[in-house]
């Protein structure tokens, strides 16, 4: 008589809240689960203790994989060549995230031969829809578990309280408590803060957050303080001299931004699936970085690509935001921006001071700014009589209409 093979999924296992709740109704249900902890940097977690809670919890296997310096490398840094911030604001920290966690849970689940993928990400949110969609495009086979779109889950776990409750009955330690019911995702390009409190519009996010990168600017040293960011060909290379991988050019601006109160922002956005939200998030590190590209890219990028990027730039946010990392049109993007940023190579020194940032110097071998022709002093390489004859052209079309307007 053939016995009947055990159910088995991978677990993107965080060790939070959802997570460890999760990982205990799969095995209510029957599975085998394989928790997969994507060491993504996240400051302020402790790997052994989680792992140690998913063994506890009954995991059939558990393991940490370490994609920190895939993640800043090539993940977030083409995206800060595109400087794209979805809805002009948010610098994508959690949804750049996503999909190398689905990334190495699938390849996690070929290898030991799980056929389902499962995930805490609310029915609600966004994150289901990165998770999901990366399945679709790198296993269509996989079968994806969502417990938060199962209605005997959420029939059982209407609000946190009930999850806090039931964590308690089954004595699983969570870092969430009944004061504090605000959830929150990090990784060593920011932090997120959503949900409890936060729901609510008049509360301020900066009086009720512990924030674990950043100071609040009102608090942060009295005193400004200097950092000095060099590019090659579009991808920072140093800190203050230092030349460094991708992620520790992260965790030292992050330490520098975040003692002086950089990069914490409060929005409302508008969700992928329809609903607006309220998000807080500090990324003092990005934040640098951002600003400090730009200001090598004034430097070295002709107009016309300059415009063309920033275009593309909120297109490019919103397939990040949405979850449309594996599409097609993601993949040309991304070739596009390896070519267009070949010329951004230079150092930039930017002054600090609680929250904000000042350009104090730039400079690049690839320097498209030509004094001689910029200045409005006497002489120069630049004729002004040239313009006469740029105008009259451009306005031809001007006149016509004007004089058409006239007739009429």
């Amino acid at each position: 008589m053939r016995t009947k093979k055990k159910k088995s999924c991978v677990l993107a296992y965080s060790g939070g809240l959802d997570t460890s709740v999760i990982l205990c109704w799969l095995k209510e249900q029957g599975y085998e689960v394989h928790a997969v902890y994507v060491d993504l940097g996240q400051p302020c977690e402790n790997r052994e203790a989680i792992i140690d809670k998913a063994k506890k919890i009954g995991a059939t296997t558990t393991r940490v994989v370490n994609v920190q310096n895939e993640m800043c490398r090539d993940f977030a840094f083409p995206i800060l060549q595109f400087q794209a911030k979805y809805e002009g604001v948010y610098l994508l920290g959690t949804s750049i995230a996503r999909p190398i966690i689905a990334k190495e849970c699938l390849r996690i689940a070929s290898e030991v031969g799980a056929t389902a993928f499962a995930h805490g990400a609310t029915g609600k949110g966004n994150d289901q829809c990165r998770f999901q969609l990366a399945a679709e495009a790198l296993n269509p086979d996989i079968e994806v578990i969502a417990p938060w779109r199962n209605r005997e889950f959420r029939e059982k776990f209407p609000g946190r309280g009930e999850m806090i409750e039931y964590c308690e009955a089954k004595k699983i330690p969570v870092q969430v408590s009944r004061l504090k019911p605000y959830s929150s995702d990090e990784n060593c390009l920011h932090i997120s803060y959503e949900a409890g409190i936060l729901e609510r519009l008049d509360v301020c996010g900066m009086d009720k957050i512990d924030f674990r990168m950043c100071v609040q600017p009102q608090k942060a040293q009295n005193k400004t303080e200097k950092v000095t960011i060099c590019f090659k060909n579009g991808l920072p290379v140093s800190v203050n001299g230092q030349k460094s991988n991708a992620v520790n050019i992260i965790k030292e601006l992050n330490q520098i931004g975040g003692r002086n109160g950089i990069g914490i922002i409060d929005m409302v956005e508008n969700r992928f699936v329809g609903m607006k939200s309220r998000g807080v998030y500090e990324a003092p590190g990005m934040t640098l970085l951002y600003a400090a590209h730009r200001y090598v890219e004034q430097l070295t990028l002709d107009r016309d690509l300059m415009h063309l990027r920033d275009r593309l730039s909120p297109e490019v946010a919103e397939m990040v935001y949405y979850g449309f990392w594996y599409h097609a049109k993601m993949t040309a993007l991304l070739a596009f921006i390896r070519e267009a940023q070949k010329t951004v190579t230079g150092e930039v020194t930017l002054e600090i001071y609680k929250g904000n940032i000042i350009v104090v110097s730039r400079q690049s071998e690839n320097s498209l700014y030509d004094e001689g022709i910029a200045t409005m002093e006497g002489g120069g390489a630049y004729d002004q009589d040239d313009a006469t004859g740029f105008l009259k052209i451009q306005g031809l079309p001007l006149r016509v209409q004007a004089k058409l307007k006239q007739k009429k």
